[in-house]
């Protein structure tokens, strides 16, 4: 039974089937987005946060490219803190505790409202195709909705496994029904599929916690929001807490580690190894004295704490003796038991930039099913599929952002050309651009992307462009104001800057590592009263000027090797002198450029300059 034609079909109501069903209805496209339950939409199954190291410049970055994730953490979050702020601007990463229920409640509602997206209950078990590519979607009950491209958003279902102890079920998170159909029924589409796990800790009763032993946690003062857009910032309303393991906690994992669904040969999946369970922390890092961890709330309406840093997959019995060890949780009473989960998803180097299978045309991936783990990651890639998906559709270019763009970009082209052999989780220092890369910058380097894609309105536009004006113009007031030695050196002295004995431009005196637009309040009567946005993007061009210029020239060359195409569906065993591993990674992945050939694993610098001999040998 046919129940209606789309454009587009979004499979999953997560972070990436969210991101990617609101830029397609928004691009004109009329979209259908299905999820298992509608009470899972913008689900926060792990950690209840937006944010974090790497992952807050993500989310700004959604936001600059008109994406939704921003604006609804920042309606829903009860604690927000700039990570890394005693580090440099290129590390400074926003974080915030979301009440989660308030967070899927703000989702599901922008969905809701969205015209030309269509939201429904519903289990997807099969892709239609025909000699264009997909042409639809079939649901568990057999109802078929015409699309012509399916976003496939699937998260952590496909197959999902809940593992605890010596016990296992088929399960998506959250106790959920897993997708168990969609797996094969990809693979007879010929998408090779692989196995990944995560984890996540357990739920304790807020009432039974000792806060007395805890280093408490407090948000930041001065509240800094993910969205360019959002002007009511509303504070904070909870805090967290420290705590910490110990010899007693260590001794309970290591004689049960045999109980550990991990340990025990049970888990087929490989787990991520940026965010390990407490017994392979223990294991890893055995000379460590202790770990810390954080009792997080869930949100303002509920007693459940979440214990970040300990997930696990031992027996309950194990994790309630485990939880009690630490001084704190001594009488903590488990809500929900901390599990592992296994899931299907996909090889990403079987996917263009766009993030569309190359083999199989109108078929996009989004978030887990691409390999990744994270809110974060998952809404980036959402975005960007449901962008490209629309603009294929509608006959205009891609939105294809490179590495130097922002770390979606680099996100996607690790990902794409690198691959993944564990669930992948964006750090700073994944990119080669990182001051860059920054998340105060992320609107001036995404938003004209976005309103050429056509996401970003006419007056969010011009409003980034007077930003950008008020910032160019305050470069070249600081850079022309000169004040005297009279009126520096007491400024200089007080924060134990060298004095000078001529006057000073403005400028150098904000380049100055110790000094900042505050404390130089009253060498500059005559500042213009100015965004706090405005003046940090000043200080930092200022104080970094000449390692930005470095890295700008960095990514000049970086985009030459880019511009250098390959042809398409070449066949690298028929050029001579590469070796054998680079001929099958280069057929395998068939890379559009030579920047995005030496990136790949297994082509070395030798084999980059074969292809780069080849190339020029065939312009002539």
């Amino acid at each position: 039974m046919r129940l209606g034609e789309y454009d587009i079909a979004v499979i999953g109501g997560g972070h990436a089937g969210c991101e990617a069903a609101l830029a397609a209805a928004r691009l004109g496209m009329k979209t259908v987005m299905f999820s298992i339950s509608l009470d899972a939409i913008g689900n926060l199954p792990c950690n209840p946060s937006i944010g974090g190291t790497a992952k807050g410049h993500l989310v700004r970055e959604v936001d600059a490219l008109g994406g939704e994730m921003g604006k609804a953490a920042d309606a829903a979050f009860i604690q927000s803190k700039m990570l890394n702020r005693g580090k440099g601007p290129a590390v400074h990463s926003l974080r915030a505790q979301m009440d989660r229920k308030k967070y899927h409640a703000e989702m599901k509602k922008r969905l809701e409202y969205q015209s030309n997206l269509y939201v429904k209950q519903a289990e997807i078990v099969d892709i239609l195709t025909d000699e264009n590519g997909v042409s639809g979607v079939v649901t568990h009950t057999g109802a078929e909705y015409g699309a012509k491209a399916v976003i496939c958003a699937s998260g952590t279902y496909l197959r999902g496994k809940i593992l605890i102890g010596d016990y296992s079920r088929e399960s998506g998170p959250d106790g959920m029904f897993p997708a168990n159909e969609l797996s094969e029924n990809l693979k007879r589409l010929g998408i090779e599929l692989k196995r990944f796990k995560t984890g996540t800790p357990a739920r304790i009763h807020a009432d039974s916690l000792d806060y007395r032993k805890m280093e408490i946690e407090k948000g930041d003062e001065k509240i800094v929001p993910f969205s360019f857009e959002t002007e009511a910032t509303g504070e904070n309303l909870v805090s967290c807490y420290l705590v910490y393991t110990n010899e007693k906690t260590h001794q309970i994992i290591h004689e049960n580690l045999h109980r550990s669904a991990m340990y025990s040969g049970l888990v087929e999946g490989v787990g991520p190894r940026y965010c390990p369970s407490i017994e392979d922390k223990v294991v890893r890092f055995a000379n460590k004295e202790r770990h810390q961890l954080f009792m997080e709330p869930m949100g303002l309406d509920t007693k459940e704490m979440y214990a970040q840093g300990f997930s696990t997959s031992l027996p309950e019995d194990v994790q309630l003796a485990m939880y009690r060890s630490v001084e704190g949780l001594e009488n903590a009473e488990i809500m929900r038991s901390a599990y592992a989960i296994e899931y299907d998803c996909c090889d990403p180097t079987q996917l263009d930039a766009t993030l569309e299978f190359k083999s199989l045309k109108g078929l996009y991936g989004a978030g887990q099913f691409n390999g990744t783990s994270g809110y974060e990651e998952a809404a980036a890639q959402g975005l960007v599929a449901g962008i490209n998906a629309a603009l294929k559709l509608k006959g205009e270019e891609p939105l294809i952002l490179k590495r130097s763009d922002g770390y979606i970009g680099t996100l996607i082209d690790d990902l794409i050309t690198k691959g993944t052999n564990e669930p992948y989780r964006m750090m700073t220092s994944r990119s080669e651009y990182r001051l860059l890369l920054r998340q105060d910058n992320a609107d001036e380097r995404l938003t004209p992307f976005g309103y050429r894609v056509g996401l970003i309105s006419e007056e969010r536009y011009k409003n980034f462009l007077k930003k950008q004006d008020m910032i160019e113009q305050e470069i070249q007031r600081v850079t022309s104001v000169v004040v005297p030695p009279k009126t520096a050196n007491p400024i200089l002295e007080k924060y134990n800057s060298t004095p000078v004995k001529t006057g000073i431009f403005l400028s150098d005196m904000l380049k100055r590592p110790e000094l900042d637009y505050e404390k130089l309040a009253d060498a500059d009567p005559n500042r213009p009263q100015l965004p706090d946005a405005v003046t940090e993007h000043v200080e930092i061009k200022l104080k970094y000027d000449g390692y930005i210029k470095r890295q700008i020239a960095e990514a000049e060359k970086f985009k030459k090797m880019e511009a250098r195409l390959l042809p398409e569906n070449q066949d690298y065993s028929d050029i001579h002198g590469l070796r054998l591993e680079a001929r099958q990674k280069l057929n395998k992945i068939q890379p559009k450029s030579l920047g995005q050939a030496s990136r790949i694993s297994g082509v070395s610098p030798a084999d980059v300059s074969v292809l780069v001999v080849w190339l020029e040998s065939q312009s002539k």
